[in-house]
């Protein structure tokens, strides 16, 4: 990992480079940007279901190459940790002007947040810090009416959330965007935003929520519930008294504009600093 790194982490606690999904009393989201509440389960899993998710519930595929080392090097270790509860976006062949037209997203928000460096300003603009209490290697300040309006309308100058990373020098050092979307969209209106030639949206299932006498099985090196757990199918979900959910919260993509290669301003790698 790079110098720009969390300077400290919980002995044995994995870095989560998006959001650590957990149920506690009091903070059943633990990690997650407040406005991006769960969604509906909508149509439910068959208690078979294992393992990664080929397809969502409203019909759109899922690369399933998440268990290999080429999705490992996309992702990067915290979100291949994430095998089993992910859905993400295959690669499509690119189109004439697909670079093009990615480009030009990257070059709107670079400008669009060039002032929110100074996190202030982003306060002042309706982005409320998630979890402020909670030390995370990645912040997400969150706009809930940009979130409402990415539900419907793409503008790269109003993205959902704000990035910002810890330096050993600076707590919050802005190094990209999450934009959301709802999670019936469909895989064309995602390539219309960004082209999935480009880049790869995702969301999260496979949720099994622990019991109130389990909360601890989220955490330590091998955590059994969360976004990160071993249990990922209803039946196991259900055998250990947990809550399952076959899909949570929204469709999200990153963009991290200050990167000079391309093909790192769509990384799905938070276990590395943006911003160089």
């Amino acid at each position: 990992m790079k110098a720009a790194t969390l300077e400290k982490q919980a002995p044995g606690a994995p870095s989560y480079g998006v959001f650590a999904l957990i149920f506690l009393a009091g903070n059943p989201f633990l990690g997650v940007p407040p406005q991006l509440t769960l969604q509906s389960p909508g149509p439910q899993f068959s208690a078979t279901v294992e393992s990664v998710t080929s397809s969502d519930l409203y019909g759109n595929p899922c690369d399933t190459m998440m268990g290999s080392m080429k999705g490992m090097i996309v992702m990067g270790e915290s979100m291949e940790a994430m095998t089993n509860h992910m859905c993400i976006t295959p690669a499509r062949p690119e189109l004439p002007g697909d670079e093009d037209r990615a480009k030009a997203v990257v070059d709107q928000v670079r400008a669009a947040i060039e002032k929110y460096k100074d996190y202030k300003k982003a306060i002042a603009d309706g982005y409320i810090q998630a979890n402020p209490t909670v030390d995370q290697p990645q912040f997400h300040f969150t706009n809930d009416a940009n979130a409402k309006y990415a539900d419907t309308v793409f503008d790269p100058t109003r993205p959902t959330s704000l990035l910002y990373y810890q330096t050993a020098r600076k707590r919050f050092t802005l190094e990209g965007v999450m934009f959301t979307t709802r999670p019936n969209t469909s895989e064309d209106e995602l390539s219309r935003r960004i082209p999935l030639s480009v880049a790869r949206w995702h969301k999260h299932t496979n949720f099994c929520g622990a019991p109130a006498n389990k909360v601890k099985e989220y955490f330590g090196e091998h955590p059994k519930f969360g976004m990160f757990g071993s249990v990922h199918a209803r039946m196991a979900c259900v055998a250990e008294g947990g809550t399952f959910l076959p899909e949570v919260f929204t469709w999200m993509i990153h963009v991290f504009p200050y990167e000079s290669d391309f093909k790192d301003q769509f990384s799905m790698n938070d276990d590395i600093s943006h911003v160089h």
